[in-house]
């Protein structure tokens, strides 16, 4: 009989921030790319990446607000090795323009930005909107990044790969026979539910391929966070959130609060050759039952989220939808 591992902690928790995260840590010399870093969570996280030294590239739809956010940085950071690259992660071809122009070894790839809609909304391809953005777009980036990921890991003894989840990944599995909702009733918060728990799988499967490479990658909770992320948000997804919040599911951080847990996953020791983990607060999360109650487990990761064989199909599937679409 196997006895299950302990889970990993840290000294961190939901009231650090990515600033104490990486207070006393140099990053200089480790380079670094962080997706939609040009509001909310994203300009925190690469804030603090630049504060301890990083070249820090700003992977960002829109160049204008990526390099007002550049600028900020550099004058509260000091840091003036801070670039800005465009990126549309619905669009194959400006996401293939992004890796064919990156040269050289990389270190860090916080796969950060990410959609939540009200409606249905479609891609060229045909791909539901918030599953194409927040997974597949995230997938043909790390993809096209791998072998300058295993290029840094040989430099530096390791690469990591962060994806941000969230609390929603509860609520639903990924729908293999239905990824894009063409025979199901829409459902906006089951679709982006969806995504989130793909992220969490592409963890898992990235790491089990590429951990020879001395890749790891980890999936983060940020927890709640009020960001320009929910601007969107239907009426029952407003009260959905208004009564988790009264059920004390969650308490809202900062944006600095909410970027901890990425840099915990992009710098803190405990995971630097360790990966498929979920983390929350600070620390790898407690895996709970697929029929857990949301409000009650806010702070754990449902097993569907982790199933090694769910990973490799999500995958595979992956793989044939941005290659034969």
């Amino acid at each position: 009989m196997t006895t299950a591992q302990p889970l990993i902690t840290t000294g961190f928790h939901a009231a650090s921030t990515a600033d104490d995260v990486v207070r006393g840590v140099n990053l200089t010399g480790v380079r670094a790319v962080v997706t939609g870093a040009s509001s909310g969570i994203g300009v925190e996280t690469a804030r603090s990446l630049a504060r301890a030294g990083a070249e820090v590239t700003l992977a960002v739809r829109d160049v204008e607000a990526g390099t007002r956010v550049a600028r900020d940085i550099q004058e509260s950071t000091g840091n003036h090795h801070l670039h800005v690259r465009a990126l549309d992660l619905a669009d194959r071809g400006s996401i293939a323009a992004f890796t064919e122009r990156w040269t050289g070894p990389l270190h860090l790839l916080i796969n950060n930005a990410g959609v939540i809609l009200s409606d249905l909304r479609r891609t060229p391809e045909g791909w539901e909107h918030q599953f194409a953005v927040n997974h597949l777009g995230h997938f043909a980036l790390t993809l096209g990044l791998h072998g300058f990921l295993a290029k840094g890991a040989r430099e530096r003894g390791g690469a990591r790969v962060v994806g941000v989840s969230s609390t929603a990944h509860m609520r639903s599995p990924v729908v293999f026979d239905d990824l894009h909702f063409e025979r199901r009733a829409y459902d906006p918060q089951a679709a982006y539910a969806q995504s989130k728990t793909a992220n969490s799988l592409f963890a898992v499967e990235a790491t089990r391929l590429w951990a020879a490479d001395g890749i790891v990658a980890n999936t983060v909770n940020p927890g709640g966070v009020a960001t320009g992320l929910q601007r969107d948000f239907t009426q029952q997804q407003k009260d959905y959130l208004a009564a988790a919040e009264a059920a004390g599911a969650f308490t809202y951080k900062t944006v600095q609060q909410g970027a901890a847990t990425t840099l915990v996953a992009a710098v803190a020791p405990e995971f630097a050759h360790t990966g498929g983990h979920y983390l929350d607060d600070g620390r790898e999360a407690n895996t709970v039952p697929d029929d857990a109650d949301l409000f009650t487990n806010s702070h754990g990761v449902k097993e569907w989220a982790l199933d090694p064989d769910a990973a490799k199909r999500l995958w595979a599937v992956s793989l044939e939808m941005i290659h034969h679409a």
